[in-house]
């Protein structure tokens, strides 16, 4: 694969679709190979997660049986505990992210555990990955980590330690998660000062901030970004969470910037025009309602 001057995985199909209305596996699957085709190179397919607690993430099996293998692209599954993670090498994922929460309460609300205990599981899952025949990437994703919905998370202390521990604790990468968009540019800055840039970012836009968040943090050194096409996604657990920095509205400031992402923005304002007919809703991005910047020189 193209090392690119900043990565961008797609977690539409995922954490897009988890809060909306059950998506048949089949149009999921279609979407994330569209994804694929637009340039994506990391795509966030599908959550194996209990059906009953998420139905729209019921059937990802199904998705994972169709998706081609292609050097162009990782394709990435969540997973919540060690169950999880055997279903998801058993049905052919080949990359696996893994939530844990720096707040208590939020914790037990997602995953139905204490963050101790999600960091058990973490160590159960890692095991599994790195035992694997073809061993596993796995990114661990610190939920509310620029504050929390229920006033659990006040400093920076919090967040730093747990990033800390999982370094300690688990082989692969670390990607920092603003669960309830409560980042800004300077929260930003002050828990990168305190876990390094050496990161991912997972933002979402409930304030309209994370496009500026995303920029703060490009600045101070971040190149791995979670985006959702059309801005859908928000978590079912989190009071208030609002959608996704939107694909298009990233890509569209770099490739203005030109920062080479490799994807094709036309191509993903195509997708995210078409998403309106999968949720039966408008979507929030900006950029797919406005389409792409005209000409301007300097």
């Amino acid at each position: 694969m193209v090392e690119r001057a900043v990565t961008i995985r797609d977690v539409g199909p995922r954490d897009g679709l988890q809060s909306e209305a059950p998506v048949d596996p089949q149009r999921r699957r279609e979407l994330a190979v569209a994804l694929a085709q637009a340039g994506v190179a990391e795509v966030e397919a599908a959550s194996f997660v209990s059906p009953r607690a998420v139905p729209s993430m019921a059937g990802a099996g199904d998705v994972f049986a169709g998706l081609p293998a292609l050097d162009s692209v990782r394709w990435w599954a969540l997973v919540p505990n060690r169950r999880g993670a055997e279903l998801a090498l058993a049905a052919g994922v080949r990359a696996l992210t893994v939530t844990v929460s720096a707040s208590p309460a939020y914790s037990h609300k997602n995953v139905g555990m204490s963050p101790l205990d999600a960091l058990a599981a973490l160590v159960e899952i890692a095991e599994i990955a790195v035992g694997a025949p073809e061993p596993a990437p796995l990114d661990t994703v610190v939920s509310c980590a620029f504050g929390s919905p229920f006033d659990d998370v006040a400093d920076v202390g919090v967040v730093a330690a747990m990033v800390e521990q999982i370094r300690a604790t688990v082989p692969g990468t670390v990607t920092l998660a603003d669960t309830t968009g409560t980042a800004t540019p300077r929260r930003i800055a002050a828990v990168l000062k305190a876990t390094g840039t050496d990161v991912g970012l997972h933002l979402h836009d409930t304030r309209g901030t994370a496009l500026a968040n995303a920029l703060a943090a490009m600045d101070l050194g971040v190149r791995w970004f979670d985006t959702s096409v059309g801005g859908l996604g928000g978590s079912p657990f989190a009071p208030g969470a609002g959608g996704n920095l939107a694909t298009e509205d990233l890509v569209l400031v770099l490739e203005d910037g030109g920062i080479d992402t490799g994807i094709d923005l036309d191509a993903i304002l195509r997708i995210s025009r078409g998403l309106s007919s999968l949720v039966g809703h408008a979507v929030p991005s900006r950029t797919s309602s406005a389409g792409r910047l005209p000409a301007f020189g300097d």
